[in-house]
């Protein structure tokens, strides 16, 4: 019985021998072909169409995410990048032509993106759907064999994702290894083209390690502390609503873009909490808990972290709006925290959850400063009427992706890239870009055997070195009055 039960484990072994077999049905050349390219994502599109409501339910089980929330994100969003795919799919594969140089003349040049080779994608828990299966729609794309390593603190979605793609996609080049630590580290001990990972930064330090070993190159997409600076010169209603739409109305504040502390004007503060307080009536009702439209904290290792946060003794006479916990249903109501000491929990770390501190300053523009003061965020958003604000907020705050006058939706707008810079992380996908990631840019010169010069090799005279240097200083007239002798060598 434990001979057998052992066998069952996923361990080193068995994860070299998935990559080995992977390795060997992208070396067969299968996945570089157009046609497996669209099989597989048309098969995907359709595996997404027929499994909608399977969808919904296990991101309800997981999370109890209001089924709009869920369609929106988790089907919809993935539906729209697969179709994109589909439809580009030919343009991308392109070459693209290039320019050459006189140099080389008579020639041509073209950038071709040929497939990596064999990816390893570790997902997270919060949009398990969307962030498991977009960046795989784009390693498909890409031409490459593909693993998909879903998150174990998401297991009604976890099973749903190995058993969706093993029965609609190719397992001999698309496979989903299910599980948790051990599971990962078995995968991260083996040789991949490249590693995506969304999650932590604690975690994202491990697998870029782990990554080092064989020369891995990376994608870490790992979120971080998500600043909204809000001016008094605004929609007020229209802003709260979107501050709101951005946090609680995000997975409960459960999602590395969504707004992490607000930073305003000190005399606009009471406006601006008064009108949070009135829009979350209206959203959640006078009693939040029973909402349907609110998510759940994941975990009860999470729910204690965020108890943990919230019992901080140096926010416990800050706390503007306190919300009601309920650890049976892993639940907690909107909680604002009013000018938390920056030495505080809830402003060192990413809160990942229902709490929103605001900090006050006396000019809006000193919110820059304290934004600079801490890592690069994911997302920046900036609420304001005010031109001259909005171009300082881009062209002075650095951070993964920005959005004015509203929240999140910047990650579902086309043509936008989707990744962090510094601590928040490195890489993006999305669309093109998430094609261009899983390809390697391959640069190739084609030459004829006609317009050979002596020139360029020896022995190097005194006339050749001179053509050679008008030729690379693109120096054409000079060329000719040394070809003529009408120039000093």
């Amino acid at each position: 019985m434990e001979e057998a039960k052992e066998k069952g484990v996923f361990n080193e072994d068995k994860a070299s021998l998935v990559v080995k077999e992977l390795r060997k049905s992208f070396d067969s050349g299968k996945t570089r072909s157009y046609k497996w390219r669209i099989s597989q994502l048309e098969a995907m599109a359709k595996m997404i169409e027929e499994n909608e409501k399977d969808i919904i339910e296990a991101v309800d089980k997981d999370l109890s995410k209001p089924q709009l929330e869920a369609y929106i994100a988790e089907v919809s969003q993935t539906k729209s990048s697969c179709s994109e795919a589909i439809k580009a799919l030919h343009q991308w594969m392109k070459p693209t032509k290039v320019k050459t140089a006189i140099t080389t003349y008579p020639s041509s040049a073209e950038i071709v993106s040929e497939p990596l080779g064999v990816v390893l994608i570790i997902s997270t828990w919060n949009f398990p759907f969307m962030l498991s299966l977009e960046p795989v729609i784009g390693a498909i794309a890409a031409g490459n064999a593909v693993v998909l390593k879903p998150s174990e603190v998401a297991p009604a979605s976890s099973a749903l994702l190995a058993d969706m793609l093993t029965k609609y996609l190719d397992n001999s080049a698309v496979r989903v290894i299910e599980g948790g630590a051990p599971q990962t580290t078995a995968l991260l001990e083996q040789k991949w083209d490249k590693i995506l990972y969304t999650g932590n930064a604690r975690v994202g330090r491990i697998v870029m390690a782990a990554a080092t070993k064989h020369l891995t190159p990376v994608i870490l997409e790992l979120g971080g502390k998500c600043p909204a600076l809000v001016d008094s010169n605004l929609n007020l209603q229209v802003a709260a609503r979107r501050l709101i739409a951005g946090k609680w109305a995000c997975n409960n504040g459960q999602a590395c873009i969504s707004v992490d502390y607000i930073i305003t004007l000190k005399h606009f503060a009471p406006t601006l909490i008064n009108a949070l307080k009135e829009e979350l009536e209206q959203f959640f009702g006078k009693d939040p808990m029973k909402s349907k439209d609110m998510s759940r904290i994941v975990s009860s290792s999470h729910f204690s972290r965020l108890l943990k946060l919230l019992n901080d003794d140096k926010i416990s006479d800050k706390i503007v709006l306190e919300g009601q916990k309920d650890e049976d249903q892993l639940k907690i109501a909107p909680t604002i925290i009013l000018d938390a000491p920056d030495d505080s929990l809830v402003m060192q770390e990413e809160i990942f959850g229902p709490i929103m501190p605001i900090i006050t300053v006396d000019k809006i523009e000193d919110g820059f400063d304290i934004i600079k003061s801490k890592p690069k965020p994911l997302a920046a958003y900036l609420f304001t009427n005010n031109e001259d604000l909005k171009k300082s907020f881009v062209e002075n705050i650095s951070s993964g992706g920005m959005l004015i006058n509203d929240t999140v939706l910047q990650v579902v707008t086309p043509g936008l890239p989707f990744g962090g810079v510094g601590e928040s992380g490195m890489g993006c996908y999305h669309g093109k870009f998430s094609f261009d990631e899983f390809s390697h840019k391959k640069g190739v010169l084609y030459r004829s055997f006609k317009g050979d010069s002596s020139m360029r090799y020896p022995p190097y005279t005194p006339k050749k070195q001179s053509l050679m240097k008008a030729l690379i200083n693109g120096n054409i007239f000079h060329m000719i009055l040394i070809l003529i002798g009408c120039s000093k060598l």
